[in-house]
C-alpha cells in the first residue's frame, strides 16, 4: 500500500526547519497495513512533541540545531529509529499516552558535556521562509524617481526567481499594477516610512542651508514647501543632485534646480536665500538650519526623526529579500551613514579656581556642569582646555586679583559630568604651583586615564600630538602656548606647556605631515589675551599660517570673551576648515562683564573624513561657575557681535 501524500507532506513540513529531509520516516511508511498505519501516526505525533520540546530549549542553545550531540531513541513496534539534535539543557524524559494506541512513546533529551562535534553543514541557523505562495510580483509606483527605475527594472527582468528563505525560491515577475503586486516599491518621506514601518531601500538626507554668518537657526517644513512649490516669493535654490527625491517630501516642484556652480553663484549673492544640499555636500561655509527643530547634524538622529529626508521603501512579504537583490544595483543605501559621522565639541577657558571653586564647595562638585552636561556628553569627542593644575591639596583662594590658580582633585567630577574625552593643557597657569605641581597634575591625568596634550614632563612630550579615532574618522590634536610667563614653558628636562614660538617651525612641519596621515588636524593656541570680539592682526596671520600648513580646525583657547569665527569651503585654498579665534570662557569665574560671561562652544561635524559643518552653541555664566544656555535674544546679539568682528578675507588670485 502506497504512502498517502498528506502523511509525507506533514512529516516533511514538520521537520524541515531542522535542516534535513526526514528520510527515515519515509522508510517506516513505505508499506504498511492498518496496524502499521497507527504506528505511523504515532510516530508523527512523537515528532511533533519532540519538535515542541526542542523549541522550548532554543533560548539555552549555544550553537544552531544540528544532529550531533543528543540521542533521541524512539521504539515503535518492531521499528527503531535514532535521530540526534543539539540542546544544552538538563536531561528530560517524557512518556506520552495516545488514546487507542497501546504503544508507549518515550522521548529522552540529554545534555552532553564536553565539546560539540564539528558541524559538517548547515552551520548557521536557516532563515524562516516567508509565507509566499506562487510567484512574487513586484510593482514600482509612479513616485519612484526616474534615476532608480531603470536599474531596478533591469535587475528584476534579469532575475527569474527570488530567494524567500532557506532553500525556497519563488518565480519573480515585474508587474505594472501595484494592486496585484506582492511587493511594491515607492518613494516617500522618511517620517512616513518610519510610521508605516516600511523597509528603506535608499534613504537620502538633505539640508536647508544659509550663509555661515546667519543668526537664524531654524526653518519650518511648511516654509520650505511654499518656496519649493512656488507659493512663496522668497528664494529657494536647490542643487540638482538634491532634487532626486524631494518631490516625495516637499510636493510638486515649481522651481528649477541648478548645477553646483550656478547654485553657489545665486545662493551666495541673493539676500534671504535658502539653499538645499544633499547631506554629503555640506560645507563649513554654510550654516545648517534645523527643520521643525531637528538638525541632520545631530549624532543622535534616528530614522524618521528628520522631515527633510526622502526614502525609497519596499512593502510586502519578502521585502527584505527583494532589498538584498536590488540594493547593490542602485548605489549606497544612504548618503548619511551614522557610522561615518563624528561630533567634536570644543570649548573655551576652564579654570575651576577662585569664585568657581568657592561655588563648587558650596553647591557640589558637579554644580558647573548641571545645565549643559547633557549636550556636552552627547558629543562623540568632548574637548576641554584646562588652564590650571589639579592638586590634591589645592585650597580655595577667592581673594581679589589672585592669579595663582589650581583645582582640587575633587573638581574633576565636573569635567567627568560633561563627558570629557580630551584635555588640552596649553594654559599659561599650568605651572602656577611650580614644576612639582605640574608633575602632580600630569600624574593625576595619567593615573585616571585622561587623554592630554599641550603639556608634558619635557618639551618633546608637551609638543607631541594626541591621535584619536572615531567612526573611522582620524584626528590629531596639538596645543601650544604662545604667551607668557616663561616659567610655564616646558624645557628639555622640566614639565610645562609647549611654547609655540620656540617650536613654531617644528609645529608647522608636524601639522603638514599629520595632514597627510589623518583626516582632521586640530590645533589650539593659548594666544595673547584681549577682551575684544575681533582678533588682532598678528593673531589672524598666525592662525591662518597654521591653516595653510594643513590644520583643518584652528582654535584660540586664550580669549575670555567670544571672538570671530572664519569658515572655509571645499573651493577655498586648503579645502574645508574652520578658524575660531576665541571661544571665551567655559568654567571660569569672570562675572564682571557681560562679554566675559558669554560663551561659545564649537560643535564640529566630521563626515567620511571631512569637516562638513560647525555649529555655534552659546551660553551665559551664572553664579561664578555654572553656564546656562542663552535666550533667543541673547543668542542673536552674541552671534551678531562675533559675525561683525570677522576679519576681512584676502583677495584670491583669479582662476
Amino acid at each position: 500500500m502506497r504512502q498517502p501524500y498528506f502523511l509525507k507532506k506533514a512529516l516533511y513540513t514538520l521537520l524541515k526547519g531542522q535542516g534535513r529531509k526526514v528520510f527515515f520516516w519515509q522508510k517506516i511508511c513505505l508499506r504498511y497495513n492498518a496496524a502499521q498505519y497507527k504506528v505511523a501516526v504515532a510516530a508523527l505525533l512523537m515528532s511533533l512533541l519532540l519538535h515542541i520540546s526542542l523549541n522550548l530549549f532554543k533560548p539555552l542553545q549555544a550553537t544552531p540545531i544540528h544532529p550531533s550531540s543528543v540521542a533521541v531513541p524512539a521504539t515503535i513496534g518492531m521499528a527503531q529509529v535514532a535521530s540526534t539534535v543539539v540542546a544544552t539543557s538538563t536531561s528530560t524524559t517524557s512518556t506520552f499516552t495516545i488514546p487507542d494506541f497501546t504503544i508507549p512513546i518515550s522521548v529522552t533529551i540529554e545534555a552532553q558535556s564536553g565539546p560539540i562535534p564539528p558541524v559538517p553543514y548547515f552551520a548557521t541557523a536557516t532563515p524562516v521562509p516567508v509565507g509566499i505562495y506562487g510567484s512574487v510580483r513586484v510593482a514600482l509606483e509612479q513616485s519612484v524617481p526616474s534615476a532608480y527605475v531603470a536599474s531596478i527594472e533591469r535587475v528584476l527582468r534579469e532575475t527569474s526567481s527570488l530567494n524567500i528563505g532557506s532553500w525556497l525560491r519563488r518565480p519573480l515577475r515585474l508587474v505594472d499594477d501595484s494592486s496585484s503586486a506582492t511587493i511594491t516599491i515607492r518613494a516617500t518621506d522618511a517620517v512616513d516610512a518610519y510610521q508605516t514601518q516600511a523597509l528603506p531601500l535608499v534613504t537620502q538626507y538633505y539640508a536647508a542651508v544659509v550663509p555661515f554668518d546667519t543668526v537664524v537657526d531654524t526653518i519650518s517644513l511648511d516654509e520650505l514647501m511654499a518656496r519649493w512649490q512656488g507659493t512663496s516669493l522668497e528664494p529657494l535654490y536647490v542643487y540638482e543632485d538634491a532634487a532626486l527625491g524631494l518631490e516625495s517630501v516637499l510636493g510638486v516642484q515649481r522651481i528649477s534646480t541648478l548645477s553646483l556652480e550656478k547654485w553657489q553663484e545665486l545662493f551666495e549673492n541673493t539676500p534671504d536665500a535658502i539653499g538645499i544640499l544633499p547631506f554629503e555636500h555640506l560645507s563649513p561655509k554654510y550654516k545648517v538650519l534645523a527643520v521643525d527643530g531637528v538638525n541632520p547634524l545631530d549624532n543622535q538622529l534616528a530614522f524618521g526623526d528628520y522631515a527633510l529626508a526622502a526614502a525609497l521603501v519596499v512593502h510586502g512579504k519578502g521585502a527584505e529579500n527583494l532589498i538584498d537583490l536590488v540594493q547593490p544595483s542602485i548605489g549606497p543605501q544612504t548618503n548619511r551613514n551614522s557610522t561615518r559621522l563624528t561630533s567634536l565639541l570644543m570649548t573655551g577657558v576652564t579654570a575651576m579656581s577662585r569664585g568657581t571653586a568657592m561655588m563648587m564647595e558650596q553647591k557640589g562638585y558637579t554644580f558647573p556642569a548641571e545645565v549643559i552636561s547633557d549636550t556636552l556628553r552627547a558629543a562623540d569627542i568632548t574637548h576641554i582646555s584646562n588652564e590650571v593644575p589639579f592638586l590634591s591639596d589645592c585650597v580655595v583662594n577667592n581673594s581679589r586679583n589672585n592669579l595663582q590658580l589650581c583645582s582640587h582633585f575633587n573638581y574633576w567630577a565636573a569635567l567627568e559630568a560633561v563627558g570629557t574625552d580630551v584635555v588640552g593643557l596649553s594654559g599659561n597657569h599650568v605651572n602656577d604651583f611650580g614644576r612639582a605641581g605640574a608633575r602632580e597634575s600630569l600624574a593625576f591625568y595619567r593615573e585616571n586615564g585622561v587623554a592630554i596634550y599641550g603639556s608634558g614632563l619635557t618639551i618633546e612630550e608637551a609638543c607631541a600630538p594626541l591621535r584619536w579615532a572615531h567612526n573611522e574618522n582620524t584626528f590629531a590634536f596639538i596645543a601650544a602656548l604662545a604667551f607668557e610667563p616663561s616659567f610655564a614653558w616646558a624645557t628639555k628636562t622640566e614639565p610645562g606647556a609647549c611654547y609655540y614660538y620656540a617650536q613654531q617651525d617644528a609645529i608647522l612641519e608636524t601639522v603638514a605631515q599629520l595632514s597627510q596621515e589623518v583626516d582632521i588636524v586640530a590645533v589650539e593656541l593659548q594666544y595673547l589675551e584681549t577682551y575684544n570680539p575681533f582678533p588682532t592682526n598678528q593673531q589672524v596671520i598666525e592662525f591662518r599660517a597654521l591653516r595653510d600648513a594643513g590644520a583643518d580646525i584652528v582654535t584660540g583657547v586664550q580669549s575670555h570673551v567670544p571672538q570671530a569665527m572664519e569658515p572655509y569651503g571645499d573651493d577655498d585654498p586648503g579645502g574645508a576648515g574652520m578658524i575660531a579665534y576665541g571661544l571665551g570662557n567655559l568654567f571660569f569665574d569672570q562675572m564682571w562683564s557681560w562679554e566675559t560671561r558669554t560663551e561659545l562652544m564649537a560643535r564640529h561635524a566630521i563626515y567620511d573624513g571631512k569637516l562638513i559643518s560647525t555649529e555655534i552653541l552659546t551660553a551665559v555664566l551664572e553664579d561664578f561657575a555654572q553656564p546656562r544656555w542663552t535666550t533667543d535674544e541673547e543668542r542673536a546679539a552674541l552671534l551678531q557681535r562675533i559675525f561683525t568682528a570677522a576679519p576681512p578675507r584676502p583677495e584670491l588670485p583669479p582662476n
